[in-house]
């Protein structure tokens, strides 16, 4: 038994040796991926205690879920709740598949300089800062001086509209400004996958008679599907999470938007500023974690019935 287990450790060892270089390589990730994703993971415990500074974290009072109460009791449970879940599911919808059809559209584009033109003008709104595409609507939403108020709406013989006063317009606003910011990324890496398909793929169906619009259908599509549905099941893992700074910065923080601009983040940032409970804070981000972790779970079991090759997992 023992000359067994001797053996295995053994070819193990050799193993380690014959990959070391690699092991090496890998170790500066691993080591950040432990000191940033996994040891952060003893804060948990604050999500269930009635934190006090002087009695340090483990010297707290235990409290249980008392902290996750305030989420779940007041009165804008359902509105924070709704706002997140409705925005997440039109945006993952929308991103992908204005992203996978810019995505076509670019691949068709033979010039070179011309493609990597449109790549880059594609994506240089995702570089920019949230705060900065907050200043930017308001360049274009200001009641007094904005382009719409100001040029526009006169052209077309329409009166100003107080837009940040009115909620009706915010859905519309937000998801636009998600989707011109969000989806340049998601088409640069559709295109990566488009651009790693064998080309004989669509010269075999341009020999069968095969249109654009039919290859496309028949080649592109499913030979792009599990990187759309990996890219899928990441985004509804986050579907409980909120882009802080477009339910934030965007409308500015205005108090009569908060109807249709209120998220679970941005409702847990008012209430961590005005209360400073760090407990509830850490009780809402355990909640949407836990919440992201199954649905992740739920959604690739889902996928996986259907085709394990397209499954995350």
């Amino acid at each position: 038994m023992r000359t067994k287990k001797r053996s295995a450790f053994a070819v193990k060892l050799k193993r380690i040796m014959k990959y070391r270089a690699l092991i090496l390589m890998a170790l500066p990730g691993l080591l950040y991926l432990f000191i940033n994703n996994y040891l952060p993971m003893f804060g948990i415990v604050i999500a269930f205690k009635d934190i006090n500074f002087a009695k340090g974290i483990l010297g707290s009072d235990w409290i249980g879920f008392k902290n996750f109460e305030y989420l779940f009791k007041t009165k804008d449970a359902y509105v924070i709740t709704r706002n997140t879940l409705l925005y997440n599911i039109v945006f993952i919808l929308l991103n992908t598949t204005i992203a996978f059809a810019l995505a076509i559209m670019l691949n068709e584009i033979r010039k070179r300089f011309l493609s990597r033109t449109y790549q880059t003008l594609i994506l240089l709104p995702y570089l920019i800062s949230m705060v900065i595409v907050g200043y930017l609507v308001l360049g274009f939403l200001d009641v007094e001086n904005g382009f719409m108020n100001k040029t526009l709406l006169p052209m077309l013989g329409m009166e100003p509209i107080s837009w940040y006063s009115e909620t009706k317009y915010w859905p519309w606003i937000l998801t636009i400004v998600n989707v011109w910011k969000g989806v340049g990324n998601l088409c640069i890496i559709y295109l990566a996958a488009i651009i790693g398909i064998d080309q004989e793929y669509y010269e075999a169906a341009t020999i069968d008679g095969a249109n654009r619009w039919q290859q496309v259908v028949r080649i592109t599509f499913p030979l792009v599907l599990p990187v759309i549905t990996i890219m899928t099941l990441l985004a509804i893992g986050r579907i409980f999470y909120s882009d802080f700074g477009l339910f934030y910065q965007v409308p500015l923080n205005t108090g009569s938007l908060m109807p249709v601009t209120n998220t679970i983040d941005t409702y847990v940032y008012r209430a961590l500023i005005n209360l400073g409970d760090i407990g509830m804070s850490s009780a809402a981000g355990l909640y949407q974690a836990l919440v992201g972790f199954i649905l992740v779970i739920v959604s690739n079991a889902v996928v996986r019935k259907f085709n394990k090759d397209n499954a995350l997992f």
